[in-house]
């Protein structure tokens, strides 16, 4: 199964209790499963970069902001510079994970490498635009990576070349706080009976589409509640 692109779209089936204005749970594909699992190997400087400041919940905003403003005369460099806090890698393939549009991730999921214009003892980085330690220019300069990124490559063999995190012949059930199991009929009723649906006449089917917009949403309220497909789907639905 081909990955999506950081510019694809993921369909999503909601099981929508429209008397309650809830989500019940999702029937979800591996690339929505993957993209949910992904989200716990994205760094905090990554997730604090998606949210932006304001949008961060506590104090992370404020110290990344503090990280921003804070003079190179006080960082202790060579040989790192903010972009190691600021725009850490990324540690898996972009293809993966549509918020991974990092800027240090090439199109084949590898974490790019830079020299500076000197090629400085042949010094390489993963941030770009660091300071090189010899002649303090922007190591900027993209080195071409050889062989394979064991970091990159482990979960994306680990199912035969499909990969991913889970297998793509099972569909899955995903509940409004992102509990993940796998789907079955019986499984589904025994859900519905334990969340005290009152009026099955209520239940309705939607499909959405989960993108960029609709992921990052979906990683700040994950932050935030424990009614995460509503709080991502329902607010500007009608039911």
């Amino acid at each position: 199964m081909a990955s999506p692109s950081a510019s694809s779209k993921v369909s999503l089936k909601l099981l929508i209790d429209t008397k309650e204005k809830r989500v019940l749970l999702a029937e979800a594909s591996k690339e929505f499963v993957d993209f949910l699992f992904n989200l716990l190997r994205l760094p905090v400087g990554t997730v604090t970069r998606l949210l932006t400041k304001k949008g961060m919940v506590g104090c992370l905003g404020k110290l990344y902001e503090s990280i921003e403003n804070l003079s190179d005369n006080y960082l202790n460099i060579p040989p790192q510079d903010k972009n190691i806090l600021l725009k850490p890698s990324t540690p898996f393939a972009s293809g993966y994970l549509l918020l991974a549009n990092d800027d240090n991730i090439n199109s084949s999921g590898t974490s790019n490498l830079y020299m500076c214009s000197k090629r400085c003892s042949y010094v390489v980085t993963s941030a770009d635009n660091t300071a090189c330690p010899s002649c303090q220019r922007h190591m900027n300069h993209t080195v071409q990576f050889v062989g394979n990124d064991r970091n990159a490559t482990q979960v994306i063999g680990a199912s035969g070349g499909e990969g991913g995190f889970v297998k793509g012949v099972v569909t899955y059930t995903v509940m409004d706080d992102l509990e993940v199991q796998p789907m079955s009929t019986i499984s589904t009723v025994a859900l519905i009976s334990k969340l005290n649906v009152k009026d099955i006449a209520s239940l309705q089917e939607r499909v959405v589409e989960l993108g960029m917009e609709e992921g990052i949403k979906l990683l700040k309220a994950s932050l935030q509640c424990k009614n995460v497909l509503t709080s991502v789907f329902l607010k500007n639905m009608a039911v």
